[in-house]
């Protein structure tokens, strides 16, 4: 029989893992809120459906072998030149093809974050390192004391912004200085921007500005969190180097992007209302969660930037495994977040829902660290 009182004999259920917790606890998955996927709560735009159903032929024909519609779209949409943008199939496929080629002799890992990283890293047969943001600062990143990280053979560094699961991020002016301190080492950086949409101020935070200038960069994007399509597999990355850019493609398979996805990804990125929607929903929301969390005795928050909150647990002798199994026999599933690496302590994080899921959840919380 398995023991929750040991750590060691926990399950460890992940954001997606859905139908392992259906079976574990006997819950049925649709009586379920997925606190734990950080997927927009609007679900997909009722536009795109409706133009999706319509156009279904597309499948018909292969998709334009260089995307140029859905490249000019993203260039649009991100404010950048289209020839430095690439498609995908998923960020995923973009952020393997990236380390891959990259083949890194010493990478640098800025966590604790999305293990994805470290996992295609060890497939290249690399040295990785891992810098991770102290809990005593906020999760915020301390640009002299990583300079002083960067050792001497260290030629990629990875990082999230906003971070998952810490929510935290960089801006500009820090975004700049840790691109000017890799470039003068000859140090390429991956920045991922999945979760860059749902930040209060998108312009203060993204690096697509600092593309044309830094050809050590790659800002790397999907859709499946900001615009509720995981299924689809779209994403992108835009980088000025265009060596390296040329590499990645001769690697890439053709067609990795199917007919729907691209021609889905352009309604997407143009439905303006959609994402006018999402945004407001998000930052209110974020906004009203902090703020009664703030008024819980044994709850400790950090400023959130993606559309979750980290939150450590403070009330003695409780974890983060009973805080979880509290919430999903509930029907509440949040993210017990003991599986990542470099993040000691209590903590859970759950993702911004809809007004009525996010009460019901405050609530459930209340009852355990109030």
């Amino acid at each position: 029989m398995l023991d929750k009182t040991n750590p060691q004999e926990r399950p460890a259920f992940h954001g997606s893992d859905i139908e392992q917790i259906e079976q574990y606890y006997h819950i049925p998955k649709e009586r379920i809120v997925k606190f734990g996927a950080n997927v927009n709560p609007l679900g997909l735009s009722d536009s795109v459906k409706k133009k999706l159903a319509r156009n279904l032929d597309v499948i018909t024909r292969y998709p334009d072998r260089d995307y140029k519609s859905l490249r000019k779209v993203i260039s649009g949409y991100c404010n950048a030149d289209m020839d430095h943008v690439v498609t995908g199939n998923g960020s995923t496929e973009l952020i393997s093809l990236l380390i891959s080629q990259r083949n890194a002799r010493h990478a640098l890992v800025i966590g604790p974050t999305y293990s994805e990283y470290e996992r295609e890293l060890s497939l290249t047969g690399g040295k990785i390192s891992n810098y991770y943001l102290k809990e005593s600062l906020g999760f915020r990143l301390e640009i002299d004391d990583l300079e002083k990280s960067l050792e001497e053979d260290v030629d990629f560094l990875i990082f999230c912004n906003p971070n998952n699961p810490t929510s935290s991020v960089l801006k500009h002016e820090e975004l700049k200085a840790v691109l000017d301190a890799c470039r003068k080492r000859g140090i390429f950086v991956m920045i991922d921007e999945t979760y860059v949409e749902f930040a209060p101020s998108i312009d203060e935070i993204t690096a697509m500005p600092f593309v044309p200038d830094y050809d050590n960069l790659m800002v790397i994007r999907g859709v499946s969190k900001f615009f509720a399509a995981p299924g689809l597999r779209l994403g992108y990355g835009v980088t000025s180097n265009q060596e390296f850019l040329r590499t990645l493609k001769k690697r890439q398979n053709p067609w990795s992007l199917n007919s729907i996805g691209a021609y889905a990804g352009e309604l997407m990125l143009q439905d303006k209302e959609y994402i006018r929607q999402t945004r407001q929903l998000i930052l209110s929301e974020r906004d009203r969660c902090l703020q009664t969390l703030r008024g819980f005795r044994y709850a400790k928050t950090y400023p959130s930037y993606g559309n979750f909150i980290l939150l450590k647990i403070t009330k003695e002798g409780l974890d983060s495994f009973t805080v979880f199994e509290h919430a999903v026999k509930q029907g509440l599933m949040l993210r017990d977040c003991s599986s990542f690496e470099g993040l000691p302590g209590e903590y859970i994080r759950f993702c911004i829902m809809k007004p009525e899921d996010n009460t019901r959840l405050l609530a459930c919380l209340e009852e355990l660290l109030a």
